[in-house]
């Protein structure tokens, strides 16, 4: 058994039955992502468009492909036949450009919204307020082509445990707060995307249900 096997197996030995692993396999060659394929993972999230293409055209048709990154407007279009999950929406601009795409290509795309819940401001994210505003708006009420599955955060990268939990906790709030008032009756709004290699045990310990780990199965990130 390999130890991107090995890593998987036990990642997933650690996680609670009804949370969903993504395999985050940017910068990893294909070879690896075989690997962990064979491991019977089918989740991976890539945060570049073009190696997210790039690799979508050369790996098995029945693998999940996550845009985890941050998402241009004017790249959309690469990925709209074929993307099973975006992460990352956090405008009403970034959401039309989505909608748009997926009209094109015929299909409704699943989208996450990102909040912005750590102290760094080089994170990307919307406030809670601004999550109102998109979701009241007259433009996302007629938009038929994208499905909001739920939300996605980081936590602030520290190793204080106390200030990621409760960034995670406020995310949760979010979540709950916004299920019961725009999606109350609605199944598809189910995801609390947060959590990832150094941090997911205390993101599922508050409420998460999609982790997005990399180094932790992959080793760590190539920068290229």
């Amino acid at each position: 058994m390999s130890s991107v096997s090995q890593s998987i197996q036990k990642i997933k030995e650690q996680l609670p039955s009804g949370v969903t692993l993504v395999a985050v396999s940017k910068t990893k060659p294909n070879e690896m992502i075989i690997e962990a394929y064979e491991a019977g993972q089918r989740i991976f999230g890539e945060n570049k468009v073009q190696e997210l293409v790039d690799k979508q055209e050369s790996l098995p048709k029945d693998i999940e492909w996550h845009m985890i990154g941050h998402l241009q407007r004017n790249k959309v279009k690469y990925i709209a036949p074929f993307v099973s999950l975006i992460h990352g929406v956090d405008s009403l601009r970034l959401l039309r450009a989505v909608n748009k795409e997926g009209a094109k290509s015929e299909r409704v795309i699943p989208c996450l919204l990102q909040m912005h819940i750590a102290s760094e401001e080089t994170k990307f994210g919307l406030d809670e307020d601004e999550l109102f505003q998109l979701l009241e708006s007259e433009d996302y009420q007629k938009f038929g082509n994208v499905e909001i599955r739920g939300l996605m955060g980081m936590a602030t990268f520290t190793d204080d445990k106390e200030k990621i939990a409760g960034e995670f906790r406020t995310l949760k709030n979010s979540f709950d707060r916004v299920k019961k008032k725009y999606f109350k009756d609605r199944k598809e709004f189910s995801f609390l995307s947060m959590g990832m290699s150094g941090d997911y045990d205390i993101a599922v310990a508050e409420g998460s249900n999609m982790v997005r780990i990399g180094s932790s199965i992959f080793g760590e990130r190539n920068y290229l």
